[in-house]
C-alpha cells in the first residue's frame, strides 16, 4: 500500500450505541480510542480518512438524527477534505458515494474499522473486496455487542439476554468474523501489528 492509494473508512463510531442499554455489555465500550489511534495513523501515512455515519430517518431509535446521536463519538473528528457520509444500508457503499470518492482519489486499498464488527464492518469489508479493493480489516478497533438468538423474545433486559445460553456473545461474533473474512475478503490484523508498537 503507498502513501495515496490507500484510505482508512471509519464505520458508525457514533453516540447512539452508546445510548443502548446493550453498550454495557460491548466487546470495547472504548474502542473510539482505538479508532483515534489508527486515524493518527493513517494521516502520518498520508491515508485519505473517511467517516460513515449511521442513519435511519424517522425511526425513532437513537439511530434517527433527529435523536441528536447520530455524531461521532468523543474524541473522533474529520479533518479538512476528510469526507464524511451518511448511510442508511449496512455497508458504507450502497447508499452513499464512497466509491466515486474513492475512484476519483485513485484508492485501490481500504483499512476498515469500527461498530458493529459482524455488521456494517464486515459487511463493508465484504462488499469492497468484491469490488476488487485491497481490504485490511483491523480486529481490535471494531467493536460489537451480544445477538440473541432469532427465537428469543424481543425487548428482554440485557441481563436476561446475557443469562440465555442461545446469546452469542461478543468475542465469539468477533472470532466468527476473523474466520469468515481472512484469506477471503480481507487481511485481519490488529493495531499492535499495524503500529509495531
Amino acid at each position: 500500500m503507498t502513501q495515496t492509494d490507500t484510505a482508512l473508512v471509519v464505520i458508525d463510531v457514533q453516540e447512539s450505541f452508546r445510548q443502548r442499554e446493550s453498550w454495557q455489555a460491548a466487546s470495547d465500550p472504548d474502542v473510539a480510542q482505538k479508532v483515534a489511534r489508527l486515524v493518527d495513523l493513517a494521516r502520518e501515512r498520508g491515508h485519505l480518512v473517511v467517516w460513515v455515519l449511521h442513519s435511519e430517518p424517522g425511526s425513532g431509535t437513537v439511530f434517527d438524527p433527529g435523536s441528536g446521536h447520530v455524531t461521532l463519538m468523543e474524541g473522533l473528528r474529520p479533518q479538512a477534505g476528510e469526507p464524511l457520509l451518511t448511510k442508511t444500508a449496512h455497508n458504507a457503499f450502497t447508499t452513499t458515494n464512497l466509491q466515486q470518492i474513492l475512484t476519483e482519489r485513485g484508492i485501490r486499498a481500504l483499512i476498515t474499522c469500527g461498530i458493529r464488527t459482524e455488521q456494517c464492518v464486515e459487511t463493508t469489508t465484504r462488499l469492497a473486496s468484491d469490488l476488487g479493493y485491497d481490504v485490511t480489516f483491523v480486529t481490535d478497533a471494531t467493536a460489537t455487542e451480544p445477538i440473541e438468538h432469532r427465537d428469543a423474545p424481543a425487548g428482554r433486559p440485557l441481563a436476561e439476554v446475557l443469562a440465555d445460553p442461545r446469546t452469542l456473545l461478543p468475542a465469539d461474533i468477533i472470532a466468527r468474523t476473523e474466520y469468515a473474512l481472512a484469506g477471503r475478503f480481507a487481511t485481519v490484523t490488529t493495531l499492535k501489528e499495524l503500529t509495531g508498537s
